[in-house]
């Protein structure tokens, strides 16, 4: 079967390119970043928990292609006692032992077992899913957060001007400049969050396609193997 090493070296290879693009852009990212700490880093967060689960799920792949490597060549060698079977494939190993030494599944067990495979494949990439929602909610949670501020800065802009009574020009220009401090900051914050959100949400998004291939080459090859053993 095939192994999830070769899914492994493509999300690490995008995620390599996607810290050598961040290095390259340190000082806007940083500035963006400083526009608000608090949301963005929580941003960041979700960000590192997604790219640490989904590499979690792959990896696990593994463990299930050694087991039924293993399982196989026990089946083929009496010297050989099969492995213990992984928690993900415990309901199969059960099947695989009762079916005796020379005995075959049955078609409406080897589906059922198959369409228990797939339901907890589809079940275990909710999180993963769930994670890249949450980083686009989050950016678009700053975008109107910063609106709400940039709405009442500039309506405090206003209120702060005073033309007339004897006011110069230039008092006037520096009142107005003071005055748009808080307008230009919920600006900043409104699209800093949403330039973290959605690119977090693309990293995630790349990753959980690569899980799903992976997945889906695990499934694939497990329907024909269950093919053979099914009368």
């Amino acid at each position: 079967m095939t192994r999830p090493r070769r899914f492994l070296v493509r999300i690490m290879v995008f995620l390599v390119a996607v810290a050598i693009v961040a290095t390259a852009l340190f000082a806007p990212v940083s500035r963006a970043f400083m526009a608000n700490p608090a949301l963005n880093g929580l941003i960041l967060g979700v960000l590192l928990i997604g790219i640490g689960y989904i590499l979690r799920q792959v990896a696990m792949l593994g463990a299930e292609v050694t087991w039924l490597e293993t399982y196989q060549h026990a089946q083929h060698s009496s010297t050989v006692a099969p492995p213990p079977p992984p928690q993900f494939l415990v309901a199969i190993a059960a099947a695989l032992d009762n079916r005796g030494t020379r005995g075959a599944l049955s078609a409406m067990a080897s589906r059922t077992l198959l369409d228990s495979i797939g339901a907890r494949l589809e079940e275990s990439r909710e999180i993963s899913r769930y994670l890249i929602a949450l980083l686009i909610f989050l950016g678009l949670l700053g975008t109107f957060w910063g609106l709400l501020d940039t709405m009442s800065g500039v309506g405090a802009a206003i209120k702060s001007l005073t033309v007339g009574g004897g006011a110069e020009s230039a008092q006037i220009f520096e009142e107005l400049k003071l005055s748009l401090e808080s307008p230009l900051s919920g600006m900043a914050t409104a699209f800093s969050s949403s330039l973290f959100g959605l690119s977090g949400s693309l990293v995630l998004g790349f990753l959980d396609l690569q899980a799903g291939q992976a997945q889906n080459r695990f499934y694939n090859e497990l329907e024909e193997w269950f093919a053979g053993i099914t009368r």
